[in-house]
């Protein structure tokens, strides 16, 4: 099973969260090793991604999933998402954290 970080944004998040399967984990960071370092440079890159995503201003969105799978991964293999606390400008800070959010938090993240 493999760990990876998908990077999306907030309508991204809603349409996956509508159809039930997060699309584009393909495109997901995977850490390079088992290390917390490891881990938040994956978590970091995928953020980036989600700023390139959103092309300004907005939230930035990492979706984390473990999954065995090629292509749409199921919802149930979403661990947590990671996201903006609340609109940036587009000229944030880019190493700024990201809030962690459970994934029954999801709906109201959307909403």
């Amino acid at each position: 099973m493999s760990r990876l970080y998908v990077p999306a944004t907030i309508t991204l998040l809603a349409e996956w969260y509508a159809a039930g399967e997060i699309f584009g984990a393909d495109d997901g960071f995977a850490a390079p090793d088992d290390t917390e370092e490891g881990e938040y440079a994956a978590l970091m890159s995928a953020a980036d991604a989600s700023a390139e995503l959103l092309g300004g201003a907005g939230r930035r969105v990492v979706v984390v999933v473990e999954t065995t799978v090629d292509g749409p991964v199921p919802l149930r293999d979403v661990v947590a998402v990671h996201a903006d606390l609340s609109d940036r400008p587009a000229d944030a800070d880019p190493d700024e954290d990201l809030g962690w959010f459970a994934t029954q938090e999801i709906p109201d993240l959307i909403g």
